[in-house]
């Protein structure tokens, strides 16, 4: 008999319990904290930028050509674009859930590589941004001039460089995007009548800034191979590109044979001001910008939005004068509410289940054999689901409330069959329990497989209803399973043990 090792062996089940109790311990430190499961599609976003291009030009010239060789890419659901008058881009790839988004990556960038030569050469130029897209918002930033003194442009040039990759590189956080960003750009606007009065066009400004707002390698003087006489070698550098407006004025893009000059500031006006306006935001009516972090696919959310909430800490002692932050959206703060409240009803459960069995039972020792299996069964299914990639959710949290009831069943059968036995046949309490588990073994795996049958199905459903309650029956089905372990071992070495022939349960 399997149980009669642990008769024998108290110790043996006292230590196998022990050993299921801290794994699930040293996995609560390390599961990741989140709302609900990962249930959402893997994304992949590509972004493109075709300057001057209205939205029908970016559709017919970048669009086409990309998402012709992106349709039947492996585990794609669907993709949906966006092409905007300011010359953006932006395609959305959904694959099917439980993919590898890194794998998705991937195949998509293979995709956009056999596209690449269809596309013109200034989309090229400015570069395709691909990137996987989580849809988990962990929180909403926003950074504003309580004064006012500070431009938009301004504060969306000082995240960018000094905020923004700081943030990124946290564990945890898997990508951060700013709304309403405006980068520091040199915009040109060209005067139609000064240009058709010097006989030129759009495409001689901008081959002229190309040509001359470069950074070029110019070398070294008395390199090698050189002579016994060569005493120096210098090396030659450049003024390089091109940073103020004065500097874009004076651009020569044409001249003549009597020596006339014809600069860009003829034909243009020039200045520094923010790339785009499409977006503007406010907070409290003051010139503000914000930023969006996502948590990364398996991340703990709650110990993200700490690291968060420190690095913002630390980076705000280095901001410029008139320049703060204020989190406006912290997803963890309605789970952290919505854990502590069934952290509580777990307890509540577990407290009200034991003053039932003593209640009933009505003996200290008795009660304390199906209590043990509470603990261990609970705790026990943590190191599971960590093993599983699950995370610590309101699903799971609430199926460990309903499993508290369940685990506890299979014990009771045990210490009512010993009692009866010591009872009805005056047997001494280690051979009762011997004799008790003979009998009950067979009902209890019975009982557990009906529990499983139950349950287990849920664990299939397909599709994002099936990813939604998966971890609900995984964590039932593991619980039950734990407890019925602890019903075979540690709950008849129990019984063998705290009971006495004096011991009466109340009928």
């Amino acid at each position: 008999m399997f149980s009669r090792i642990f008769i024998d062996r108290p110790r043996l089940a006292m230590v196998i319990s022990i050993i299921i109790t801290l794994a699930g311990l040293i996995s609560l430190t390390r599961i990741p904290v989140a709302k609900f499961p990962s249930i959402l599609p893997p994304q992949v976003r590509v972004r493109a930028y075709y300057p001057g291009a209205d939205a029908e030009t970016v559709a017919k010239t970048v669009a086409a050509p990309i998402e012709k060789e992106m349709n039947g890419v492996d585990n794609m659901l669907y993709m949906e674009s966006t092409s905007s008058n300011d010359g953006s881009y932006m395609l959305t790839i959904t694959f099917a859930v439980g993919t590898n988004p890194d794998i998705n990556q991937v195949n998509v960038q293979n995709r956009i590589q056999l596209a690449l030569p269809r596309l013109p050469d200034e989309v090229v130029a400015q570069g395709l941004d691909i990137r996987k897209r989580s849809l988990n918002m962990l929180a909403i930033l926003v950074f504003y001039s309580p004064k006012g003194t500070r431009s938009k442009i301004y504060l969306s040039n000082y995240i960018d460089r000094y905020v923004k990759d700081d943030l990124v590189r946290l564990k945890g956080i898997s990508d951060a995007y700013i709304y309403g960003e405006r980068r520091f750009s040199m915009r040109i606007w060209l005067d139609p009548r000064r240009l058709t009065a010097m006989n030129l066009i759009p495409q001689d400004v901008i081959a002229a800034i190309r040509s001359q707002n470069i950074q070029a390698a110019l070398g070294s003087l008395g390199a090698e191979p050189i002579g016994k006489e060569q005493q120096l070698q210098i090396t030659l550098r450049t003024k390089g590109r091109l940073k103020s407006a004065d500097e874009f004025k004076r651009i020569v893009i044409r001249t003549n044979a009597s020596g006339g000059v014809v600069r860009v500031g003829d034909v243009a006006r020039v200045k520094l001001e923010g790339e785009s306006y499409i977006t503007s935001s406010f907070l409290n009516g003051r010139p503000s910008i914000g930023m969006a972090l996502y948590r990364a696919t398996g991340a703990n959310a709650m110990d993200a939005m700490k690291e968060v909430r420190e690095e913002l800490k630390r980076l705000s002692k280095h901001f410029p004068r008139d320049v703060d932050y204020k989190i406006i959206m912290d997803s963890t703060r309605y789970i952290r509410a919505s854990i502590h409240e069934i952290i509580l009803t777990l307890f509540l459960t577990a407290f009200l289940v034991i003053l039932v069995i003593y209640v009933f039972l009505q003996n200290w020792r008795a009660t304390l054999i199906p209590s043990a299996a509470v603990p261990v069964s609970i705790i026990g299914t943590f190191a599971v689901l960590l093993a599983m990639g699950m995370s610590a959710n309101t699903i799971s949290l609430f199926a460990l409330v309903l499993a508290i009831g369940l685990v506890v069943d299979d014990a009771i059968v045990v210490v009512e069959n010993v009692h009866r036995l010591m009872e009805e046949e005056g047997l001494q309490a280690r051979e009762a329990t011997i004799k008790s588990m003979e009998q009950v073994t067979g009902p209890i795996v019975a009982t557990t497989l009906v529990l499983l049958a139950v349950f287990m199905p849920i664990a299939f459903v397909p599709g994002i209803s099936g990813q939604l309650y998966r971890q609900f029956a995984v964590t039932i089905c593991v619980s039950v399973i734990i407890s019925a372990i602890c019903a075979l071992t540690l709950s008849p070495a129990l019984c063998a043990t705290l009971f006495t022939s004096e011991i009466h349960l109340h009928q």
